[in-house]
């Protein structure tokens, strides 16, 4: 099933990775990126901006669109035999996320702490779709996802390998800055709304909290997971 990647750095980024593009679609004025994919002998196709309206959902597409292949998951096996093994290993996983601007932020910040991949729900969660290609920046590409039909079971087999698992709540919980983060890690961010299911709390080694002294009670998944990412990589590499 083919996607379609929208906005002009996102395109050229595609481009300059040499991403496999199966049609560009573009207005008239995008002569850059159109003499850029006839370079490659990428097949492009002058539309009208409802066109692409229309591809991308709504969304801001600046005139130019890619049609690319499906972005692809991998194993969690697959994502262990990458790590080094002088490294600690970091895992992030997101219980049933909903929201691809939230997963495409933590993809992001994921590649600038060196994460080593992040794990999704198969179903009932948000999957590796264009918009959150577009929010990730590139770091689609870059860091690996793998999606598990059972969440719970997946902790089970990364404890048997040594991982320690950190889950986010606000109650029972200490404040993020105590623990030293010194072993293998997942790190497990819940749900917009409902936070992690109790069966995943459940696999926790320990919960952590973010301090809240304002009125707000509560920070959007992808700032709260970037504070947490960011953490772990200070207190493992500290100036």
């Amino acid at each position: 099933m083919a996607q379609y990647i929208y906005g002009k750095n996102m395109v050229q980024q595609l481009l300059k990775d040499n991403k496999k593009i199966d049609v560009l679609y573009v207005l008239d004025n995008q002569k850059d990126i159109e003499q850029a994919g006839r370079k490659k002998g990428i097949r492009i196709e002058r539309v009208d901006r409802k066109h692409l309206d229309k591809l991308a959902e709504g969304g801001n597409h600046q005139g130019v669109i890619a049609k690319v292949e499906e972005y692809k998951t991998v194993s969690i096996d697959q994502i262990l035999s990458t790590i080094p093994e002088d490294k600690l290993g970091f895992l992030v996983m997101l219980d049933e996320l909903e929201d691809p601007h939230n997963l495409g932020a933590i993809l992001r910040t994921a590649d600038a702490v060196g994460v080593d991949g992040i794990i999704i729900k198969k179903n009932n969660a948000v999957g590796l779709t264009s918009t959150v290609a577009k929010v990730s920046a590139g770091a689609i590409e870059t860091v690996p996802v793998a999606d598990v039909t059972n969440l719970t079971q997946t902790l089970k087999q990364l404890k048997d390998k040594g991982y320690w698992v950190v889950g986010t709540d606000m109650k029972n919980a200490q404040d993020y800055r105590q623990p030293k983060y010194d072993t293998p890690i997942v790190l497990v961010i819940g749900n917009e709304g409902k936070g992690i299911s109790r069966l995943v709390k459940e696999e926790c080694d320990f919960l952590v909290k973010l301090p809240m002294v304002g009125e707000i009670s509560s920070l959007n998944a992808s700032v709260a997971c970037g504070i947490l990412m960011y953490e772990v990589y200070n207190k493992r590499f500290p100036l």
